[in-house]
């Protein structure tokens, strides 16, 4: 009994330490560059549905029939803060029908490059390679990269598919700024897009080895009434054979894109 009471008071001493402690404690376990900034290297992949649709969503069938269950969609809970996107009222009804239309307007059907944030919450893993002077980030769908300047470059000279990044600390979180994005990428399978205005700020937190907190706040004027943000876990691939693997999804809507244009003209 009387150790039974120490161990009580033991742990009730961890939990009134304050909160600086606790939190430093914490700390401790991250893996650091000889720089002492977080190391965020390896293989990381999002757990969610958030490709499907950002918010909260129910399963659905498959957009071809055909397919059957093999292309049914399953439902997840939603990865926006406040749970609802502040679209402006006849941006709205563009996404409505984007979504109505998307097996012909999602850039993902014809394996267009993601953009940035999709590209982390696609159902694929992706890479962080991190030194103290070079950064980039390599995904496996469409054999996408990115690579994140240390320094602020000035305004993107040409807007891109995956837009142009550069990265800061702020204490142990890696804020990446991104800009420069092509307005053709959307965010989700649900059709949530932007303009050519979009402002993406990211937000890298290490938890611990194995866990990435990621936010990304978005900011369009055009499109939305006001800044909103996405949340999630990356968890980091241990598997001792992990590795990107090649996913050139180009030669698989070849026929799709250009077939009109062969000898013998697809149907």
């Amino acid at each position: 009994m009387f150790k039974l009471h120490l161990s009580a008071i033991a742990l009730l001493s961890l939990s009134t330490l304050p909160l600086a402690a606790q939190t430093a404690s914490r700390n401790a376990a991250i893996p650091r560059l000889t720089d002492g900034h977080p190391n965020l290297n390896g293989i990381w992949q999002a757990m969610n549905t958030a490709n499907i649709d950002l918010l909260d969503h129910s399963s659905k069938q498959s957009p071809v029939m055909e397919m059957g269950a093999l292309g049914a969609e399953p439902g997840g809970p939603g990865v926006v803060d406040g749970g609802t996107i502040p679209y402006k009222a006849d941006a709205l009804a563009k996404k409505k029908d984007n979504q109505a239309k998307r097996m012909a307007l999602d850039p993902e059907v014809r394996c267009y490059l993601p953009g940035v944030p999709r590209a982390t919450y696609m159902p694929y893993p992706f890479q962080i390679f991190q030194s103290t002077k070079a950064l980039a980030v390599a995904y496996q769908y469409d054999g996408a990269f990115r690579n994140i300047a240390l320094k602020d470059p000035g305004p993107a000279p040409v807007d891109t598919w995956m837009g142009q990044s550069w990265g800061k600390w702020e204490g142990d979180t890696l804020v990446v700024d991104v800009t420069g994005l092509d307005e053709r990428t959307w965010f989700d399978r649900a059709g949530d897009y932007h303009s050519d205005e979009l402002h993406v700020v990211e937000r890298y937190t290490l938890v611990n080895p194995f866990m990435i907190n990621y936010e990304a706040t978005i900011t369009d004027p055009k499109v939305y009434s006001q800044p909103w943000k996405i949340t999630m876990p990356l968890y980091k691939h241990t598997e001792k054979n992990a590795r990107l693997m090649d996913f050139k999804c180009v030669e698989f809507v070849e026929d799709l894109m250009y077939g009109q244009y062969s000898k013998k003209p697809t149907k």
